[in-house]
């Protein structure tokens, strides 16, 4: 039948997850590799903290996905709806089914700016802003540029998001603005911050709160959600998850960061686990119930940070273990959670951390990278993200990294 079609592998997204290891099986030969993705353009989101800080111009973090698929790849321009593991084939959203041999799924997560009454509404308006949403990060600027003292709010919802540093990042970027131009005695920025820690792996939360925070006289309330934004009166609302108490802060500028989820098709499906993520083992990324799935990026279950670093680490460890499975073996290749977030912590400085999944450095660079330094400054501004549209999109591999 017109709507029914049978792929060797199919890949479910096409961002930095589904381009990247679609680019990889073909250039191991594979053949009839499929990628299902909806979208006209795909944008590196990394870029989406310096679109906010006035760094870069947001047309900087986007390109059009025709430019990206791979050659040789077969682009399906829809969106998968439901999936039937046990029968090797999906729907998608235009009623088509699909048939597969091997399926990857990376369609990322879902951004769920309707869990906080009242964001949708405030979103852009009145000094409330976020970074997560091409469209809104140059607000983001706009509000830092026009800010003149006041009570300048961050928040950090419950994890797992997307680049959890990035809530953090833009907040030094402003307080480095504010400093700058004369503003920071006249301005309070808090964090709000709904985990215990700034940041998961202890040696880079040391230095933050010792080296960044405490020396800018940054206020930071841990576990503390935003659960509400009153815009008529410009106060936010937030939840002490110890007490259970709410407490009510004034702002002059808030940028909210949204809570965040696997897609609804995801959750509803027989791939996910109770939290609604692909449910894969943490070392081979092979699905823990059908051994011809595999699944990497942020819709995954590993339990590490959503970055692009970690899909990077990632990629070479599926790739291997699929071609394995595809020539009737076992997944032989492990991950170790290796993950990276360049944690900006002003204009010219940076911390890279990097780390695994016990939370333990795993450090690329031959000195202490728990220091602000310029020259990591420079690789995020400009050797990353060449690193990312001319190697990580294209599958290509990068041994001076230390991955293959």
């Amino acid at each position: 039948m017109e709507n029914q079609v049978h792929h060797r592998v199919v890949v479910v997204g096409a961002g930095a997850a589904g381009l990247g290891i679609a680019a990889r099986l073909l250039k191991a030969d594979v053949k009839d590799v499929a990628l299902i993705e909806p979208s006209d353009k795909h944008y590196y989101q990394p870029f989406w903290t310096f679109v906010g800080g006035g760094v870069v111009k947001p047309e900087q973090s986007v390109r059009p996905m025709a430019s990206l698929i791979p050659p040789g790849a077969v682009w399906i321009k829809d969106a998968a709806a439901t999936f039937d593991p046990a029968n090797n084939r999906l729907t998608t959203r235009d009623g088509k089914t699909i048939g597969y041999d091997y399926l990857v799924v990376c369609p990322g997560l879902q951004i769920d700016w309707n869990k906080i009454p009242g964001l949708p509404e405030a979103l852009g308006k009145n000094g409330v802003c976020s970074n997560y949403a091409y469209d809104q990060a140059p607000i983001t600027w706009d509000n830092i540029r026009n800010f003149k003292g006041g009570n300048a709010v961050f928040t950090f919802p419950p994890p797992p998001i997307k680049c959890a540093g990035a809530p953090q990042k833009i907040m030094y970027l402003a307080e480095d603005y504010f400093r700058k131009h004369g503003l920071r005695d006249k301005t309070r920025v808090l964090y709000y911050c709904a985990t215990p820690t700034i940041f998961s792996a202890p040696k880079y939360a040391a230095v933050l709160m010792e080296k960044v925070v405490k020396p800018r006289g940054i206020e930071v309330l841990f576990k503390h959600n935003l659960v509400e934004i009153r815009a008529e009166s410009k106060e936010a609302v937030f939840k002490n998850l110890d007490t259970g108490e709410t407490v009510v802060q004034p702002y002059d500028l808030l940028h909210v960061v949204p809570p965040m989820s696997a897609p609804d098709f995801i959750k509803a499906s027989p791939l996910a686990n109770e939290g609604g993520w692909v449910e894969v083992n943490k070392d081979t990324l092979q699905h823990v119930r059908y051994p011809n799935v595999f699944s990497l990026g942020d819709v995954s279950s590993l339990p590490t940070s959503k970055t692009a670093a970690a899909i990077r680490a990632q990629m070479p460890v599926l790739a291997a273990n699929l071609l394995s499975v595809m020539r009737g073996g076992q997944p032989l290749t492990r991950y170790d959670g290796y993950t990276s977030c360049p944690l900006i912590t002003g204009y010219g400085k940076l911390i890279l951390a990097e780390f695994d999944y016990e939370l333990k450095p795993k450090e690329t660079f031959p000195f202490d990278q728990g220091k602000e330094r310029y020259s990591m400054y420079l690789l995020k501004r400009y050797v990353i993200p060449t690193i990312y549209w001319d190697g990580l999109l294209k599958g290509r591999r990068w041994p001076w990294l230390g991955q293959s």
